[in-house]
């Protein structure tokens, strides 16, 4: 790996990021700030509710990816708390419905169509995101999806966290590697648009692991990707897993390296949708750094521009080619 440059202040605009973000695709889309307000409609898990499992991910505790509307408030009460304090903060002038916690698929169609027409009734949303798992996207699931993509801008958020199955069965997922590919298949079959959430730094995995499933990702014609670290909350599994000595997390430095070579072998059009996870600082037992969003930021450019890398530089599509970072 070549070395990397000495840390200093780099600032970055928006027009020059080394990455292709999200926030900059949304105003080319719609010609102003747009901001996900995240939702919780009151879904579970098939590897919580006793289908698969019943003690869900090994990273998660009983609220999931919980969004803290955890009170079930109705869509349209939701969005409705979310968009004086979003338009507050971040000058947002539409918004992206993001049904974030838990499995948003995971319910009869009936009950999804009526939760998503609930969304796209509010004033100002723009169009939708749905998080789910790639085992919860049956066909009449993704004719739906495909249905509303046709009214409106729809991103279908699948969790693989990591190709490889040995990985997988160790954290809980309760599916593997072949459901995600399978579902993605099906979904562009229907040209719905998809995002990938993918962790980086699970239990067992190597840097050469991560990178594996970047070059896994890379041909299959997503849209966007969801990295995330993996960090330790309180009252799960890992956290048990954490305590005993049976889990590191990753550093800082060596996330944001991994990371950096991970979006180079990655498409160059592929919409960047965060750069890292946000964890509760009351659930948080480690690491620390994670609650330091903005330093993780600056030192991801940093490492960026140090060793010359953008996103895409190691991709090709002549999958004959080098394309592992040296």
């Amino acid at each position: 790996m070549p070395a990397i440059k000495p840390a200093r202040v780099i600032l970055f605009s928006m027009r020059n990021l080394p990455y292709n973000d999200l926030n900059s695709h949304l105003r080319a889309r719609f010609g102003c700030r747009v901001q996900k307000i995240t939702l919780d409609a009151g879904f579970t898990c098939p590897n919580r509710d006793g289908k698969k499992g019943s003690g869900g991910c090994i990273y998660c505790n009983s609220r999931g990816s919980g969004t803290g509307a955890f009170a079930r408030a109705s869509i349209t009460r939701q969005i409705q708390e979310a968009r004086p304090f979003l338009r507050k903060r971040y000058k947002a002038e539409k918004f992206i419905a993001y049904f974030q916690s838990f499995s948003n698929t995971y319910a009869p169609v009936e009950t999804l169509r009526a939760l998503y027409e609930e969304a796209l009734a509010a004033d100002d949303i723009a169009g939708l995101a749905v998080g789910t798992r790639p085992d919860c996207v049956g066909d009449d699931v993704l004719d739906l999806l495909a249905e509303f993509s046709k009214r409106t801008w729809l991103s279908l958020e699948l969790g693989l966290q990591s190709v490889h199955d040995r990985t997988l069965a160790l954290i809980n997922r309760g599916h593997d590697a072949g459901d995600f590919f399978d579902a993605v298949a099906r979904a562009r079959s229907r040209g719905i648009g998809l995002c990938v959430h993918v962790i980086l730094g699970l239990p067992g995995e190597t840097r050469e692991d991560m990178l594996a499933t970047a070059r896994a990702i890379a041909p299959l014609g997503i849209a966007g990707i969801k990295p995330h670290l993996q960090y330790v909350v309180r009252g799960t599994a890992l956290h048990g897993m954490y305590e005993r000595g049976e889990y590191r997390c990753l550093e800082r430095e060596e996330y944001a390296d991994i990371l950096c070579d991970f979006l180079a072998l990655l498409p160059p059009d592929m919409v960047i949708h965060r750069l890292t996870g946000d964890p509760r600082r009351e659930e948080l037992i480690a690491p620390a750094w994670a609650l330091e969003k903005e330093k993780t930021l600056r030192r991801i450019q940093e490492i960026f521009h140090g060793r010359g890398l953008r996103q895409g530089k190691y991709y090709t599509k002549d999958r004959s080619l080098p394309d592992t970072p040296e």
